[in-house]
């Protein structure tokens, strides 16, 4: 029997089957997630401290340019540090990224509240008065929250059965965790105020922008739903039982997948993979994304 202190057995998984780290054709998929990674790393450092990896982490963004309109947004004390600790994380992800497969130039993003305002103004069909601004409070930053790392899940969801080495599946399943439970997260919050009505648009509630934001990402994805509100149906919810909707995820509570092109669809809100836009003016880096822009 083994003490305390000596190192204890069965710590490690056993031996892959197929020992090879990093296939070639792991790569490109994996660096197209960097594109999403820069964006919430960016999104919320900013938000939280009023700087970006520019400041905290700057050979991390390999020469690209900093973001646009990015700042720091009036969060309360447990928003600013539930912000701070995913903006430090998405730090980590970016680096464990390029140091299994390479890194690719961070790409110019707009994280204007101009920008957001486009996007809540395309979900509810005409122009919110005033515009919407994430940064202004707790609230709408969390609407704005809703936004991006739902979009991280699908993609990694979508990626995992194209990847084969070890080094590689090991390094998706950990960013994978972690972008469900931030999701998880900004989720729940929102849960937790369903009901009520986001100042200063009258009667609109949390659970409008949210089902609005989600069905916007449909539309744009153009591959069917994907994506749901906080609440759904009883018959839609889990198990055709309950219409909470904590956790957004098909018949069988799985996470629904999206490929690159749904994703650029999405995040260049133009509803095409080869016409960029919103979050990314310039288009997203790497080579799968570059390639949409080349056809």
């Amino acid at each position: 029997m083994s003490s305390d202190s000596e190192p204890s057995c069965h710590c490690q998984p056993p031996a892959p089957h197929i020992p090879v780290a990093v296939f070639p054709y792991d790569v490109d998929p994996m660096q197209f997630a960097l594109n999403l990674e820069f964006t919430e790393a960016e999104f919320f450092l900013h938000a939280a401290f009023g700087v970006g990896l520019d400041k905290i982490a700057p050979k991390l963004a390999l020469g690209g340019p900093p973001p646009v309109g990015a700042r720091k947004a009036n969060l309360d004390e447990v928003t600013w540090h539930i912000v701070a600790e995913f903006g430090l994380q998405e730090i980590g992800h970016v680096r464990a990224i390029q140091r299994t497969v390479g890194g690719i130039p961070r790409p110019l993003i707009d994280l204007s509240a101009h920008n957001f305002a486009r996007i809540m103004d395309e979900a509810f069909g005409y122009h919110l008065n005033p515009p919407f601004d994430p940064y202004i409070n707790s609230l709408n930053f969390l609407l704005a929250s809703y936004v991006v790392p739902y979009l991280g899940l699908n993609g990694y969801v979508g990626t995992n059965p194209i990847i084969d080495g070890y080094e590689t599946k090991k390094l998706l399943a950990g960013l994978l965790g972690v972008e469900a439970g931030q999701d998880a997260v900004f989720r729940g919050l929102l849960l937790e105020r369903l009901g009520e009505a986001v100042p200063p648009y009258g009667n609109i509630t949390v659970a409008e922008f949210a089902d609005r934001t989600s069905a916007l990402r449909n539309r744009l994805g153009r591959c069917g739903v994907k994506d749901e509100g906080l609440t759904v149906p009883r018959e839609l919810g889990a198990e055709g039982a309950i219409c909470t909707n904590l956790l957004s995820a098909d018949g069988d509570s799985l996470s629904y997948a999206r490929t690159p092109a749904e994703l650029l669809r999405i995040l260049y809100l133009t509803g095409d993979e080869h016409m960029p836009g919103g979050f990314y003016p310039e288009g997203a880096n790497g080579r799968i994304a570059r390639s949409f822009l080349s056809k």
